[in-house]
């Protein structure tokens, strides 16, 4: 059955992903069964072969299909593979972030706490190190999501508990693209660029004066604050790159992801 041409907002890549995620689980494309080729896709759907190829990889993404050689894509069980998913996508994109934004406020202030704790001293110097690492990247012209990610997950490392860096693990690919959102909103003014410097250096400082209190209350605030601060993003700032984010969010799924610099 052929469907229509796309012209809205949505993204292409966003559409025919959709398209074959809900063939796959209606049973349009049985279990084992393998989806048309490239090229026929392209004409089915009037797209390119790097929009098809980018809606192959968001399937495999979710455990729909997996590519075997000789073979082609072939569809796995929907129901095998559903999980957790961390956000819905919906009118609102700041929606998604916000509640990323939630989610890490209660493991950030917890892992704060415990840092300031337990902490050794060499953690405390990779917990610094890291934060001087944001600074780098961004005067040297780099939005700083990378190095950001670094410094709560050395954080994390300094609890003493790995199942804190695991579940960083499990929420990379969300907290990286919540970051970017959170960021990219920053850096459009210099108040609220200081203002996060300034509270990750609170962070920081209370871990290395080992006041756990302070800390649980510092990380809190700086979560709370990042959701004031997107809450309060005039609607132009969703538009192009911060809006594909907020989408891949909205696909974002638990899994195992190796976490490191």
């Amino acid at each position: 059955m052929s469907e229509p041409k796309f012209t809205n907002e949505k993204t292409l890549s966003d559409r025919i992903t959709d398209i074959l995620a809900k063939q796959i689980r209606n049973g349009e494309y049985p279990i084992n069964s393998r989806l048309p080729t490239e090229k026929f896709m392209t004409q089915e759907y009037g797209v390119s072969r790097s929009v098809v190829r980018e809606a192959i990889s968001r399937l495999k993404s979710e455990g729909l299909v997996e590519t075997r050689q000789g073979s082609g894509t072939i569809v796995l069980n929907p129901q095998a593979n559903d999980v957790f998913r961390l956000a819905q996508f919906d009118d609102n994109p700041a929606l998604g972030v916000l509640r990323i934004i939630e989610l890490r406020r209660g493991i950030e202030a917890e892992m704060a706490a415990l840092a300031a704790e337990r902490r050794s001293k060499s953690q405390m110097t990779e917990i610094n190190s890291a934060l001087i690492d944001i600074d780098k990247a961004v005067n040297a012209g780099g939005d700083g999501v990378r190095e950001d990610l670094a410094f709560h997950l050395a954080i994390a490392k300094a609890t003493g508990n790995p199942l804190y860096a695991e579940l960083l693990g499990m929420l990379t690919r969300a907290i990286q693209d919540a970051i970017r959102v959170t960021r990219g909103n920053e850096a459009r003014q210099r108040q609220l660029a200081e203002s996060v410097c300034a509270e990750h250096e609170a962070i920081r400082q209370a871990i290395e004066q080992q006041d756990a209190e302070a800390a649980r209350a510092m990380a809190f605030c700086h979560m709370q604050n990042t959701a004031g601060r997107i809450a309060n993003v005039d609607p132009e700032y969703w538009k192009g790159s911060n809006k594909d984010a907020a989408r891949r969010l909205a696909r974002t799924k638990l899994v195992n992801t190796v976490l490191g610099k």
